[in-house]
């Protein structure tokens, strides 16, 4: 269907591929996971929301006030007042599900401990492993000298491994990136990076969440926005059971139906007042 033409705002879709599908711009699926952790959450004045963990080796900020395009910085410290060990920033136009996928992955990892959400990055070797998701979905692969780069079937997705030295101090202000992930039509993409040392099992869970093929929901006004690549299927309101039939039955004959005369309470004729008796003579005897 053209994208641009729905009379029907509310009306819930079915978007395939999930990254052409876009931003919902709320936090809470991708918070969630975090949240039930028993993490903090605080806000400042301009809205942007702040989770840490309850040792603080780990951040996640929410930025819709932030600086620029960047909707989502998670870091992670092996010592609360040192330098982040490793960055994940997700741009603003990228699905929810896909960070949804990562914060998911990053609460199972620090529940498992230290050594799943801190270490165990940046091994050129385990880092291909990384990749295994897209191509077990069929994307194409390509050894370049500086980089290995993924490509969807349809070309409007890609995922590049920087395989050459990176400055440490560069990846944490976001201008270098080990990991780069990018989908949509030209002039219209989104972005998400990771950083070197970034555990090679959350990198692995953006990219399964990149490529997973079930279609995920959005509503009318966000189909007016998708790039006419994308495949938005109109949701089918559930097919009735006999049951609901039976109870909706019910219920319209007892908003419609007006009870029998025999079922409807008798209201007794008001009684006339009965005149004034006389006095009754005396009998003489």
């Amino acid at each position: 269907m053209p994208h641009n033409q729905d009379p029907e705002p509310w009306r819930e879709y079915h978007i395939t591929p999930c990254y052409l599908a876009g931003s919902t711009y709320t936090a809470g699926p991708a918070l969630r996971p975090l949240l039930d952790l028993g993490w903090k959450l605080t806000r400042d004045e301009l809205a942007n929301v702040y989770v840490a963990s309850p040792d603080h080796t780990v951040r996640l900020g929410y930025l819709p006030e932030g600086e620029d395009a960047t909707l989502w910085k998670i870091t992670a410290y092996s010592d609360p007042f040192a330098t982040p060990r490793w960055l994940v920033t997700f741009q603003n136009s990228t699905p929810t599900e896909i960070v949804a996928g990562f914060t998911t992955a990053l609460a199972t990892a620090y529940t498992d401990g230290p050594d799943s959400y801190l270490y165990y990055g940046n091994d050129t070797l385990a880092a291909l492993d990384v990749g295994t998701p897209l191509a077990a979905a069929g994307w194409s692969h390509r050894y370049g000298t500086t980089d290995v780069s993924f490509h969807s079937p349809d070309g409007l997705a890609e995922v590049h491994l920087r395989r050459h030295r990176l400055d440490h101090h560069a990846e944490m202000t976001g201008h270098q990136e080990r990991w780069l992930m990018q989908a949509g039509p030209p002039g219209d993409r989104w972005y998400a990076t990771a950083s070197s040392f970034t555990p090679e099992g959350l990198v692995a869970a953006m990219n399964t969440a990149l490529t997973d093929p079930a279609p995920v929901i959005r509503y009318g006004y966000d189909v007016r926005h998708l790039p006419p690549q994308a495949t938005a299927t109109p949701v089918k309101p559930p097919v009735p059971t006999p049951l609901d039939v039976r109870r909706a039955q019910a219920a319209s004959a007892r908003t419609t139906v007006p009870p029998p005369a025999s079922a409807r309470p008798v209201i007794p004729a008001p009684r006339q007042p009965s005149a004034p008796q006389s006095s009754r003579p005396e009998h003489s005897r």
